[in-house]
């Protein structure tokens, strides 16, 4: 690259245990082992947890942030994932999860955004909530996970989207599999289509779309003027994807995201990002232009049409 850029990471959580129920992790681990030992790795599930557990010991982002500044990430996106409806051995509730996330943004000045998730399964408790996540806390959009039992066209996530669109606040939605205790099949990127046809107003995110269901991602992207797609995910399935994604037409789409802390165990933030450039995820003739977008301003473009905030700054 001829300069070096500044980066906006779309995609990343609280690295907690309190963020990610037991048998959310047990699911994790259990595929960590059957990789390990395809590869004839001797390891005991006893060791491969504890190298899994070691990854979501930073709840208060202090780790994050230090390596957020050795990588050049000025800000980071807190997704706030709601696995408490689903998975009931959550240990804290979604509303405690909520101001867990507003002390890491209070803790952390101008570091980081929170887009918050509410099963849409909780109803009218789970809306008030939401929104006064987004009125009260400041949050800047919505965070689903459609594997805990909802597609994105759902009519009970509508209230949602509406306060969204009230808003202008982005959409991120998880695709595509996850950990083995919940569904893969609910949350295919095409079921976003409805939603996006009916709120054009909103910005709807596909996280993960550089790995799950490429071909369906960028269709949607290239035919919906509101869809994008973040390509967090990345480390997991090589940059060879991430070249084809860029050659699509659609890099004013394309969002930067780690999903810290899930690839920790790969190396820090920086070595993340060196990995786009040594494994040639850029084609050769992509422009500078075009890698800001991907790395920040398609982030920012999102994030500044909160109408919340801008009301604030032009008080």
């Amino acid at each position: 690259m001829s300069h070096a850029p500044t980066i906006i990471d779309f995609h990343s959580h609280i690295a907690s245990d309190m963020c990610f129920p037991k048998s959310f992790q047990d699911g994790v681990v259990d595929n960590m082992i059957v990789g390990l030992q395809s590869r004839g790795l001797p390891v005991t599930r006893d060791k491969v947890a504890r190298m899994h557990s070691s990854t979501l010991q930073d709840p208060l982002c202090d780790e994050l942030v230090r390596q957020m500044d050795e990588a050049g990430i000025k800000e980071s996106v807190l997704l706030l994932p709601d696995f408490t409806y689903a998975l009931r051995d959550s240990t804290h509730t979604i509303a405690q999860l909520i101001d867990h996330h507003k002390m890491v943004v209070d803790r952390h000045p101008g570091r980081f955004r929170v887009l918050v998730g509410v099963d849409p399964q909780w109803g009218k408790e789970g809306i008030s909530l939401f929104e006064r996540a987004i009125v009260d806390y400041g949050f800047d959009g919505m965070k689903l996970y459609p594997p805990c039992g909802y597609k994105l066209s759902d009519e009970r996530l509508y209230p949602y989207y509406e306060i969204c669109a009230e808003y202008s606040l982005p959409v991120l939605s998880h695709i595509g599999a996850t950990s083995p205790v919940l569904d893969f099949e609910i949350a295919q990127p095409i079921y976003v289509d409805k939603a996006a046809k009916d709120f054009p107003g909103i910005d709807f995110v596909l996280a993960h779309g550089s790995v799950h269901y490429p071909d369906e991602v960028a269709m949607l992207c290239n035919n919906r003027p509101n869809i994008y797609v973040d390509v967090s995910g990345y480390e997991a399935s090589g940059t060879a994807a991430l070249n084809t994604l860029f050659r699509r037409g659609i890099n004013h789409k394309i969002l930067f995201g780690t999903d810290w802390p899930v690839f920790r165990l790969q190396g820090r933030q920086i070595n993340l990002i060196e990995k786009l450039t040594k494994e040639g995820a850029f084609p050769e003739d992509m422009s500078d232009a075009d890698r800001d977008l991907f790395f920040h301003k398609n982030a920012e473009r999102l994030l500044s049409k909160n109408k919340l905030k801008s009301s604030v700054t032009s008080e």
